[in-house]
């Protein structure tokens, strides 16, 4: 169970991963934005080895309100994220697709995303979006499009909370996009306009049956807490949010029963083998 530095926005890098390693989380994921540490590797290693915190995923500068961090070109930021996620030993850079004003990327994204991947001994899991709505009118924010379904990449990340403001059943969708999925941003929505975070169990979409499914598969993912604690009272109210959250994921963990064993396989393990008994 991993933490996003996005979890604590607007507050900083370290306090990130001070409140991860006191709540009992196992790595980070760093959201690289215009806080200067997260675009440092030196001190991002700092940081995982003051903590004992490993930094697990590496998320491009994909918002709006990182547009201006490392340059203006995507492709660009993409492969800097690459270079980051080198040098701090993170396996996976999680990245948005392009936004609809980035057609000229758009074109090559996906023959982008394979070459770096090919490269590097890095995964780069495109994360599933949503439509931006106002007063029920959908526009087509980001190319080629926001649904990863229409699409076909070897590794992706499912944001829960994307799925509920795309209205999608978070389940189904991680069924149907299987072996790509390798990375999961834990959290919860009510399938409202905008994209909410909130804490799992929270909202509407099937968290806890997200979490089972994946126990189910023996999948070997990273699941990343990344909720919105900005309208939290305070840091303690914060910190419990935080800690909600990594208790209900590993609460759902414990909880998920492994599904019965094939009845095939079930015979060849308990049958006796005869020459030892004759």
């Amino acid at each position: 169970m991993t933490l996003s530095t996005a979890s604590v926005f607007p507050r900083r890098t370290a306090y990130a991963f001070e409140l991860a390693s006191r709540a009992g989380y196992d790595g980070m994921e760093i959201m690289v934005w215009t806080d200067t540490v997260t675009q440092n590797a030196t001190k991002l290693r700092n940081l995982s080895d003051r903590y004992g915190l490993p930094i697990t995923s590496i998320h491009a500068p994909s918002l709006v309100v990182s547009q201006n961090v490392w340059g203006a070109f995507p492709a660009r930021k993409l492969e800097k994220s690459v270079e980051l996620a080198e040098q701090v030993g993170a396996p996976t850079v999680v990245v948005h697709p392009p936004f609809m004003w980035q057609p000229r990327y758009a074109a090559v994204f996906q023959t982008h995303v394979k070459r770096l991947m090919a490269q590097t001994n890095i995964t780069i899991a495109v994360e599933n979006m949503y439509p931006w709505r106002y007063k029920e009118r959908e526009r087509l924010a980001y190319l080629p499009h926001w649904d990863l379904r229409t699409q076909n990449y070897d590794a992706v990340t499912v944001d829960l909370s994307h799925a509920s403001t795309s209205r999608q059943d978070s389940l189904s969708l991680v069924q149907e996009l299987g072996d790509t999925v390798r990375h999961i941003h834990l959290a919860d929505g009510k399938g409202g306009n905008h994209d909410e975070h909130l804490v799992p169990g929270l909202g509407t979409q099937p968290v806890r049956q997200v979490i089972e499914h994946l126990v189910h598969r023996d999948w070997s993912g990273d699941l990343c807490v990344e909720i919105g604690t900005r309208k939290a009272d305070n840091a303690d109210h914060r910190e419990a949010m935080v800690c909600e959250a990594l208790e209900f994921a590993r609460s759902a963990i414990r909880g998920a029963t492994p599904p019965p064993m094939p009845v095939a396989q079930f015979e060849t393990e308990h049958s006796r083998p005869t020459d030892a008994w004759h």
